[in-house]
C-alpha cells in the first residue's frame, strides 16, 4: 500500500522542466544519500520547480507538510528489518516496487519530465531500473556508493576493509571471500548484481553524478563509460562559519551511525587507549552495547543540526574511522570547513585531499593502538592542532558545494539531459567560483512552498506486467 500527499500543481517557472522526480529508497533523511535526496527535492521546489518525491518507505505526511512536494511512498521497511524470505525475494526483485515506478510514469509523465534515481540496494531493487526503462534518456543517476558496479557495495573486503582489486562479477569477484556475512549472502548478491547488470545496462549507462572524481575508476570497472561519470562533489553545510578555536578544546568527536561500518567502537577503544574524552554523536544497534563497554564516553544519541554544531564548537578533533572505504565522508567536510582537524582512514577518498591540505591525519582505524596514539598527539600538541583547524578553515573549501551551487549543478544536469546539448552542465556544471564554497560565503535561505493536494496515491494492488516477475 503506497502513502503520500501530492502538491498543488505550480507551474515551472525556469529551465523548461515541466516536473523532477526524485526516486529514493527512504524519504527522510536517515543516512547521508537519503539526507541528500531529501534535501534536493525541498530546494528544488523552494526554487518553484514541480517536484515528486517516489520512497520506498512509508512517508511521514507531517515531515513533509509546507513543502510543496509530491510524496508516494511504497510503505516497505529497509531490507534488514524484514523477515528472511521477504528479505531474499523483494532484495533481488521488489515487484511492488516496480509497479509503483511504473504506474507513476504512466499517469504523469511529460516528455519535460526528469527523473533522478539516488538509492535502490535497501527497498526498491534493481527492479526500479526496469521500471524507468521507458523514461531512460531523461534519467540521471547519483553514485553515493558504489553498488552501481559491486556486488557489495563498497569496493572491499568486508572482513579487512582492504580494497578489491577485482572486476565486478569478473572470476576474481565471483570467488573472493568479501562477504562479512559469509559465502551463502556473497551468493545472493552476485544473483542481484547480475540482475541489475542486466536491466541497467552500464555500458550505456545514463549520466552517472560521482560525489568523488577518485569514484571514476571504479565505476568504469563494471563498464560505464567515462563520458557518462560526472563528478559533482555533496553540498555541505559547515558545523560553524567562523572558525572552531579547536587548539583550546579537549574533546573529540564522532559523528555518525552507531553501526559496525561507520567504526565508533574503533573511535572509542583509540579514545580509551589514548586517555582522551570523546562525544558520541548518534544513534544504531551498536548503542546499548557501547554505552555499557565505554561508561567514561559522552552519548548524546541522534541530534539535530543546529545541537552538533553546538556540540562541534567545543570539539578538538573529529574522529571519522569508517572501517570501509568512504567515497566521500560528509561528517569529514563538515568538521573541515569549521576548522576542525579530521583523523579519517587512508581508504576514504577525501583522505588524500584533506592530508594534503594540513587539516587531516590518516591512520588505519582496525589498528587502535597506532590510532590512539595519533588522539594522544592531538591532546598533547596545541600548535599542530591550531595550524590543522587554519588549515582546514581555509584550504578546504575547493572540496564540496554550497548548498545553492549543487542545486545549481543538478538543474544544470537535468536540463542537459533534457536539450541533450552538454550547454547547461557547462553554465550550471562546470564553474567552481559558482558552486564550490568560496572564502566567507554566505547562504541564501531557502523559503519553504506550501500548498498540498489530494491527488491520490498510485494503487500497487495491480499485477506487475514485468516479463522478469512472473
Amino acid at each position: 500500500m503506497t502513502t503520500g500527499t501530492v502538491s498543488t500543481d505550480k507551474p515551472n517557472i525556469q529551465d523548461g522542466i515541466d516536473r523532477i522526480v526524485v526516486i529514493n529508497d527512504l524519504s527522510s533523511p536517515m543516512g547521508g544519500a537519503s539526507a541528500l535526496a531529501v534535501a534536493s527535492a525541498r530546494a528544488l521546489s523552494a526554487r518553484g520547480h514541480a517536484v515528486t518525491i517516489l520512497a520506498g518507505d512509508r512517508v511521514d505526511v507531517e515531515a513533509w507538510a509546507g513543502s510543496g512536494v509530491s510524496c508516494v511512498g511504497l510503505g516497505a521497511g529497509r531490507l534488514l528489518a524484514r523477515g528472511f524470505g521477504s528479505a531474499l525475494r523483494d532484495g533481488l526483485w521488489n515487484r511492488a516496487a516496480f509497479t509503483l515506478v511504473r504506474d507513476w510514469i504512466a499517469q504523469n509523465d511529460t516528455p519535460r519530465t526528469v527523473y533522478h534515481l539516488h538509492g535502490w540496494s535497501q527497498i526498491l531493487s534493481p527492479a526500479v531500473f526496469a521500471a524507468l526503462t521507458p523514461v531512460r534518456e531523461r534519467l540521471v543517476i547519483s553514485a553515493h556508493d558504489f553498488f552501481l558496479a559491486c556486488p557489495n557495495g563498497a569496493f572491499a573486503d568486508l572482513h579487512t576493509g582492504a580494497p578489491c582489486p577485482h572486476r565486478p562479477l569478473g572470476p576474481g569477484c565471483l570467488i573472493a571471500a568479501c562477504d562479512r556475512r559469509g559465502r551463502a549472502h556473497k551468493l545472493w548478491r552476485i544473483a542481484r548484481a547480475m540482475i541489475q547488470r542486466a536491466v541497467y545496462r552500464p555500458g550505456a549507462s545514463p549520466p552517472v553524478l560521482a560525489i568523488h572524481a577518485a569514484m571514476k575508476p571504479y565505476l568504469r570497472r563494471v563498464g560505464i563509460p567515462d563520458h557518462a561519470i560526472h563528478t559533482l562533489p555533496n553540498p555541505v553545510m559547515p558545523f560553524s562559519r567562523t572558525r572552531i578555536p579547536a587548539e583550546t578544546n579537549r574533546e573529540f568527536l564522532f559523528v555518525g551511525r552507531l553501526e559496525e561500518t561507520k567504526g565508533p567502537d574503533l573511535a572509542l577503544e583509540a579514545a580509551a587507549r589514548a586517555g582522551v574524552p570523546i562525544c558520541i554523536v548518534g544513534d544504531g544497534v551498536l548503542a546499548p552495547t557501547l554505552r555499557e563497554r565505554y561508561p567514561q564516553a559522552r552519548f548524546t544519541g541522534r541530534l539535530a543540526p543546529d545541537q552538533i554544531a553546538e556540540i562541534a564548537a567545543r570539539a578538538r578533533a573529529l574522529i571519522m574511522p569508517s572501517r570501509y572505504p568512504e567515497p566521500y565522508g560528509l561528517v569529514a567536510m563538515e568538521a573541515a570547513l569549521s576548522g576542525l582537524p579530521v583523523v579519517l582512514p587512508h581508504s576514504a577518498l577525501l583522505a588524500d585531499d584533506l592530508v594534503a591540505s594540513g587539516a587531516a591525519l590518516a591512520a588505519d582505524p582496525r589498528d587502535p593502538a597506532a590510532l590512539g596514539a595519533m588522539l594522544r598527539q592531538l591532546a598533547d600538541d596545541d600548535s599542530l592542532v591550531c595550524r590543522m583547524s587554519h588549515a582546514a578553515f581555509e584550504k578546504t573549501a575547493a572540496l564540496a558545494h554550497s548548498p545553492e551551487g549543487w542545486i545549481d549543478a543538478l538543474v544544470g544536469h537535468y536540463t542537459a539531459r533534457l536539450d541533450r546539448t552538454g550547454r547547461a552542465v557547462q553554465a550550471a556544471g562546470d564553474e567552481p567560483s559558482r558552486l564550490l564554497w568560496p572564502a566567507g560565503a554566505k547562504l541564501r535561505a531557502s523559503a519553504a512552498v506550501a500548498a498540498p493536494n489530494g491527488r491520490t496515491p498510485v494503487d500497487l494492488a495491480r499485477r506487475s506486467r514485468s516479463p522478469m516477475v512472473r
